[in-house]
């Protein structure tokens, strides 16, 4: 395994949940580190936090459905470190009406905005600096729904995350001549604040025994530290307690 040591790492939804576990594992492993988020307090004490420990990181406010700003982002990580090796694309969003009786032209188009076109303009942005470097790490945090079909995620956040996984293939096919990888992280259930989002909010007994938020910063820093030959293309990482498995009550549309 490769260290960390002076890469510079530019994670979106950085300012929670996987997004901000996933910046801290990467700056405690030597990575410099760039949060992207909506919201300014939450990416202001993620830095304050990590700086106090010791590591290098940064912030900048960023909606990723608006691809000038991605890419004016990009332009500024560049201009300031001089490179981008490692992108986590880990912004993602659902909404309560997700179920077709309910779901809005509006509702869909904010999930597709986000979970798929933020992945790809951010993807987009970074590639010209990986390709002047000869390499470079693109890790897109999908989901269990962007590796298999399940009911209670709704359509648009079922769509956009399968949609990911021929976005990653068509970045190792394409790029993986330039010494780019990409990897599609699909997790099961993990506690985070999105669970908040869903019809019927899980039960916080069942919430405990999910996966953590650090349990996939684990498998990113697995992938970001792999040797540059290595592309670990596809990645499935579940809760041993597997309710999507076991079918609990509330994943079931209403």
């Amino acid at each position: 395994m490769a260290s960390l040591d002076g890469q510079v790492a530019w994670i979106t939804g950085g300012g929670t949940g996987i997004g901000l576990e996933s910046a801290k594992t990467l700056a405690a492993r030597g990575a410099s580190v760039v949060i992207s988020g909506r919201r300014q307090a939450e990416l202001d004490a993620a830095v304050h936090a990590m700086r106090g420990q010791g590591w290098k990181a940064s912030a900048a406010v960023l909606d990723v459905s608006d691809a000038q700003a991605v890419t004016r982002v990009a332009s500024q990580i560049v201009d300031e470190h001089g490179r981008i090796d490692l992108l986590v694309c880990s912004a993602g969003t659902n909404v309560p009406n997700r179920f077709w009786q309910t779901l809005t032209p509006e509702a869909f188009a904010k999930v597709t905005a986000i979970n798929l076109n933020g992945v790809a303009f951010c993807a987009g942005a970074v590639l010209p600096a990986m390709r002047v470097a000869g390499r470079g790490t693109i890790i897109v945090v999908s989901s269990w729904a962007g590796w298999r079909y399940i009911s209670f995620t709704g359509a648009g956040y079922g769509a956009t995350k399968q949609g990911l996984s021929p976005l990653v293939e068509s970045l190792n096919d394409q790029e993986g001549r330039n010494g780019i990888r990409a990897t599609l992280l699909c997790p099961g259930e993990v506690a985070t604040p999105i669970l908040r989002t869903r019809p019927v909010p899980p039960p916080e007994e069942d919430i405990a025994r999910m996966l953590k938020p650090e349990d996939v910063a684990d498998a990113i820093a697995y992938v970001a530290e792999a040797p540059a030959h290595v592309c670990l293309n596809e990645i499935v990482i579940s809760p041993t307690w597997n309710r999507i498995y076991m079918g609990a009550p509330d994943l079931k549309p209403r």
